[in-house]
């Protein structure tokens, strides 16, 4: 937080004294913490992680609020919550009508508590997570040093260091990418840190519609398709084992669905809109990956598309990206798995005795895991139905109700209807606002992390 007071002194601005004392306060508070409990035992059980999880990003939201907030940019504290929450979530829903108006230390805030959010997401998916027993990464199997197959490396701090090292090289050289393509330097970085994060934030109100550049749409695209990948992946290749990356069936069918959507789309828009192929594809791809990622960048309003158009947007807001990734929603691998067991399932029916186990690169799912991400699917859409109830009841009509759900939920940002890709979710109520920051925060620690808290055996003895 403090290095924002750096960001002001560079742009010489004077009034950086709202996130200089913000970050007094959050040094204090934590510092008062780890006095209090630094002899206490370190080690903690899987109901303490449940709870140190949860807690963790509602605290880093309410902290990473206090800048917007005492520096009168975003009044009201619900706002300054859900702006944070959505950061730190990497969803990039947004309560703000004027984002270039906002002084560049606290743009720049706003940028980074995506990025740390993003880590923090891969950290969790790769190594906390399977240790909790939940999440997409125990259904990843692949060759990597560890004692189990989630894996870089057997250490979890090693694992963290390793994962910040691909973290930290992506964001830089997408960075280097944008600047040497016309942004200026504060714009690169920025939009660097929410790229990789699958975070959405722009420094410009049009997203990057702002920025008339075929060059910087495909690099961001590049980098979105690389931030929705399985980091396990990214590592191995940069370690050249491009074998073992083929070889993953969550990849081929995440690729697969880029493909296929940007085909479909590219067709209707060319068919439908008086524009050049190559503006229809680019757009196409660019709205494909950004809401498959749950990035939600946009460089096109989708809502004026045909029908089929938008409807193949929905359809992409519960993919998601690949478990591992800073990607959010259902993720692909449970897409993949879902429809592997359906199949299966009308096989069981003809040969009932018959055992016929779901296989992923090409080895058997174990049944707990497929029960696991059949009640995960389950809860997502009864969650989704809660969602619109409670919206709807708020005076919304069917389709913005859908879309706040779908988006908060899925970690993606932009929606349908009044939250569409240039709308956003500042004429929601107080309470709505509340309501969609929890959708962001059950969405993005994979449900079940959340909602334990709510069940009454959680508590006893």
């Amino acid at each position: 937080m403090a290095s924002a007071v750096f960001v002001s002194v560079i742009y010489s601005e004077h009034a950086s004294w709202p996130v200089f004392l913000s970050s007094m306060i959050t040094l204090f508070c934590g510092a008062l913490l780890w006095l209090v409990f630094r002899r206490s035992d370190k080690s903690f059980s899987k109901r303490e992680g449940y709870i140190i999880v949860t807690l963790g990003w509602i605290l880093f939201s309410c902290f990473g609020a206090i800048p917007f907030f005492i520096s009168g940019e975003i009044p009201s504290f619900t706002d300054a919550f859900f702006e944070t929450i959505s950061g730190f979530t990497t969803t990039g829903a947004s309560i703000l009508t004027d984002i270039e108006s906002l002084p560049k230390y606290l743009l720049y805030w706003r940028s980074l508590i995506q990025w740390l959010g993003g880590m923090g997401i891969i950290v969790l998916s790769l190594v906390i997570l399977p240790i909790l027993g939940i999440g997409g990464m125990q259904l990843f199997i692949a060759e990597v040093p560890g004692p189990t197959p989630d894996k870089i490396h057997p250490r979890i701090k090693e694992t963290a260091k390793r994962l910040w090292g691909i973290y930290v090289f992506f964001t830089c050289a997408e960075t280097l990418l944008l600047w040497l393509g016309g942004m200026s330097f504060f714009d690169a970085l920025n939009h660097s840190f929410t790229t990789m994060a699958t975070g959405g934030y722009s420094t410009k109100q049009a997203s990057i519609a702002y920025f008339d550049s075929p060059f910087i749409h495909y690099v961001i695209t590049i980098f979105m398709i690389f931030a929705g990948i399985n980091f396990t992946l990214s590592y191995f290749a940069l370690h050249l084992r491009f074998k073992l990356i083929l070889r993953d069936e969550e990849f081929r069918f995440y690729i697969g669905f880029i493909v296929i959507f940007t085909i479909l789309i590219t067709l209707i828009l060319s068919l439908n809109i008086d524009q050049p192929f190559e503006q229809s594809f680019r757009q196409s791809l660019f709205q494909v990956v950004s809401i498959l990622t749950t990035t939600g960048y946009t460089t096109t309003n989708y809502i004026e598309w045909m029908p089929i158009g938008i409807v193949f947007v929905f359809l992409l807001m519960f993919f998601g990206g690949s478990a591992g990734s800073t990607g959010g929603s259902v993720k692909i691998i449970r897409v993949v798995l879902l429809l592997k067991n359906s199949i299966l399932e009308l096989k069981r029916l003809i040969h009932p005795n018959a055992v016929i186990p779901v296989r992923m690169n090409r080895q058997a799912v174990p049944t707990g895991t497929v029960h696991n991400v059949l009640a995960f699917v389950s809860l997502y859409i009864f969650l989704v139905m809660i969602g619109i109830i409670v919206i709807s009841a708020m005076g919304y009509d069917l389709e913005s109700s859908l879309g706040a759900v779908g988006a908060t939920l899925g970690n993606i940002g932009p929606g349908l209807g009044v939250v569409g890709p240039i709308e956003n979710y500042a004429h929601f109520p107080g309470i709505g606002k509340w309501f969609l920051s929890f959708l962001m925060l059950i969405g993005r620690l994979e449900l079940f992390t959340v909602l334990v808290l709510f069940s009454s055996h959680f508590w006893k003895k």
